[in-house]
């Protein structure tokens, strides 16, 4: 007697590829000559950042389907309220659970490559290589045997950018390196299709934006054609992912987002400066660099960290003194000469928010007392050794809560970053707790 099997059932795979920093207006423009990106942008849509529009905040809430007030991540740094030192954001300040969580348990397999904000890794049903900011290939794998595999395709895991804000060519060959990393990490993480969820992003976009925007966007700027070359090789990595997903056996999925929109600089706005002037950020010290947060003195009553983030200076820290009857005036005060702060007649911010409605139920030990959105081509700075509020401290480019590029070969159209972590749950059915 013969007994019939059904046959597997085939798994709906999705594939995600991550372009950080690419606004649609110049994947349009740059694919008239660039085939790869030019066919992804044709029928693209735009999706908006998370506020403030930075890569840890925004791929977070991609990566958790969540808003900061859930995730807990508001900006690249994090300031220990008892000794004023500063720190990196990383993984490990994540406050719920991941996709690679959720699909994991759902019996669910994730493959990621590049992903910012997953430094150190953690385990997962799956394979993950970390991105920005990433320290060393140990603490950036998971499973640890895939270290040794990426060392031996001398793997890396960010480009130069100190050396390469001010050298050209040392940026571009970083740049490219990185490239052929992130295909070698493709070639071991995909072929054998032993996935549901594929993640690949490739940074070098927001990379050279930062410090070449205006290379990039001017034909007669003497470097446009280096950076163009540098844009064809990309596309030729775009091509060689493509590739691999045009091959895959259906049913299938692609999604392209980035993380933010991008613009030229008009000019940097260092909020701690602006506070210092207004009599609110009161040093004891002279800061040793840009994140010494130390210097901050017992008669502050409000600070910034990155890029627009104003803390008032209160109990929550070990010098504060702002008390509760203090708090909305202090606030008010602020945001009205914040929403009335201009360069040459021109106002600086879209809007001030008041954290607790942009984030609402956060919680209250981390959460901003307000949040400035600043209009585009305003780039917003929370430095404690500037002298000045307005200058051009070598980028070029900068962030834009409007504009990130966003496609679905399914069609949705997201409204925000955590919105695509919730369609990718959609996509396989897990319920969005």
């Amino acid at each position: 007697m013969s007994i019939l099997l059904s046959p597997e059932p085939q798994r709906p795979r999705l594939a995600v590829l991550g372009l950080d920093g690419l606004p649609l207006d110049l994947a349009l423009e740059l694919g008239h000559s660039l085939p790869n990106i030019g066919r992804l942008a044709k029928n693209a849509v735009t999706v908006r950042a998370e506020v403030p529009e930075l890569s840890p905040v925004n791929w977070t809430s991609f990566f958790t389907g969540e808003g900061p007030e859930r995730h807990g991540v508001f900006g690249f740094s994090h300031m220990d309220p008892q000794t004023y030192a500063m720190r990196i954001t990383d993984s490990r300040d994540v406050r719920c659970p991941t996709l690679f969580d959720k699909l994991g348990e759902h019996g669910l397999v994730s493959r990621v490559v590049n992903l910012p904000n997953t430094y150190p890794t953690k385990p997962l049903k799956g394979m993950l290589i970390s991105g920005f900011v990433s320290h060393e290939l140990a603490g950036a794998v998971y499973p640890p045997f895939l270290a040794g595999r990426l060392a031996e395709e001398n793997y890396l895991l960010e480009a130069d950018t100190n050396r390469g804000a001010s050298d050209l060519p040392y940026l571009l060959d970083e740049l490219r390196h990185t490239l052929r990393s992130r295909l070698a990490a493709l070639d071991i993480l995909w072929p054998d299709l032993a996935w549901d969820l594929f993640i690949h992003v490739f940074t070098e976009t927001d990379r050279l934006f930062h410090f070449f925007m205006d290379a990039v966007l001017h034909r007669d700027h003497p470097h446009h054609l280096e950076c163009m070359r540098f844009l064809a090789d990309w596309d030729h990595a775009l091509g060689a992912f493509l590739t691999r997903y045009d091959a895959l056996p259906g049913p299938k999925r692609l999604m392209v987002l980035a993380d933010h929109g991008f613009t030229e600089i008009r000019t940097e706005v260092c909020l701690n400066t602006w506070l210092k002037r207004q009599g609110h950020l009161v040093t004891n010290s002279l800061p040793a660099d840009e994140w010494d947060a130390r210097c901050i003195g017992p008669e502050t009553t409000a600070f910034a960290l990155d890029p627009g983030r104003i803390y008032l200076h209160d109990n929550r820290y070990s010098r504060g003194r702002v008390t509760a009857a203090e708090r909305q005036a202090l606030l008010e005060t602020i945001r009205s000469s914040l929403e009335g702060l201009t360069l040459n007649g021109e106002r600086v911010m879209e809007q001030v928010h008041e954290g607790k409605d942009l984030y609402p139920g956060a919680d209250a030990a981390v959460l901003p007392d307000l949040v400035c959105q600043a209009r585009p081509g305003y780039d917003l700075k929370a430095k404690f050794d500037r002298s000045e509020i307005f200058g051009l401290h070598g980028r070029t480019g900068t962030h834009t809560v409007d504009g990130a590029i966003f496609f679905d070969s399914e069609g949705t159209r997201p409204k925000r970053m955590r919105d695509v972590g919730r369609a990718i749950l959609d996509h396989f059915n897990i319920a969005d707790k």
